[in-house]
């Protein structure tokens, strides 16, 4: 069977360099103050999840806002201190791992996202939330799939969330040392299931995704994973 070859580095800068950038054409096209949600850390074994809320002023938009994803770190650090400084409003919440044991992480990620939302200075009539799950939020909602790739808001939205949760996660390493949380951020990592293994979990794991049982179990985390195993109750 033949394959074809991997693309060249070239090839790839300019697949990068083509994609399309978010713009503020949603936002224009619903009832204002418009903020963008995302969150971030809905897939990881250990940690909170975030969530950001952002109404950007069209006349003050920092340069190079994009999906959190496709930036490198030194990019977000940036931007988050330039969204903070620039937007109209903006806000960050979060759910903790209790509340994800509770709720289940859809209705956990949806509290975080209306503590953010409910956080802004300046009320929002419109949210524009990625993806395509309408959490109850007190405005109007409109979801976008990969939103955090076609709104400049949303996107801006997953700067702060990122950014929030990975500094918590750096501290927590600190807290709980042995983990590797400030590499990995609670994500899945093959030092993070050695780490299981030998130690145990944490109180910042969640206890109920599937690689965490299968450390309790003494059997290696990294086989259970897939996007089905990261919420056993979703």
């Amino acid at each position: 069977m033949s394959r074809s070859p991997a693309p060249s580095a070239p090839a790839t800068a300019r697949k990068a360099a083509s994609r399309l950038r978010p713009t503020l054409d949603l936002e224009a096209l619903c009832e204002g103050p418009v903020c963008g949600v995302d969150e971030a850390g809905r897939g990881p074994w250990a940690g909170p999840v975030f969530a950001g809320a952002v109404i950007l002023d069209p006349l003050r938009l920092p340069e190079g806002i994009d999906d959190s994803k496709a930036l490198s770190a030194k990019t977000r650090a940036r931007l988050e201190a330039e969204i903070k400084a620039c937007a109209v409003a903006w806000a960050v919440g979060s759910a903790s791992v209790g509340e994800i044991a509770e709720l289940n992480i859809l209705h956990a990620t949806g509290l975080a996202m209306r503590r953010a939302v409910e956080g802004l200075q300046v009320a929002a009539r419109t949210a524009l939330v990625d993806g395509n799950y309408a959490f109850p939020l007190p405005c109007t909602v409109r979801t976008v799939v990969k939103g955090d790739a076609l709104s400049l808001s949303i996107a801006a939205a997953s700067i702060l969330a990122k950014t929030a949760r990975d500094r918590l996660m750096t501290a927590l390493d600190d807290v709980y040392p042995g983990y590797g949380f400030a590499a990995h951020k609670g994500y899945r990592a093959a030092r993070h299931a050695e780490a299981l293994l030998q130690l145990g979990p944490c109180p910042e794991h969640r206890l109920s995704w599937a690689p965490i049982r299968l450390a309790l179990m003494g059997k290696d985390p990294m086989v259970a994973w897939s996007e089905l195993d990261e919420d056993a109750d979703a």
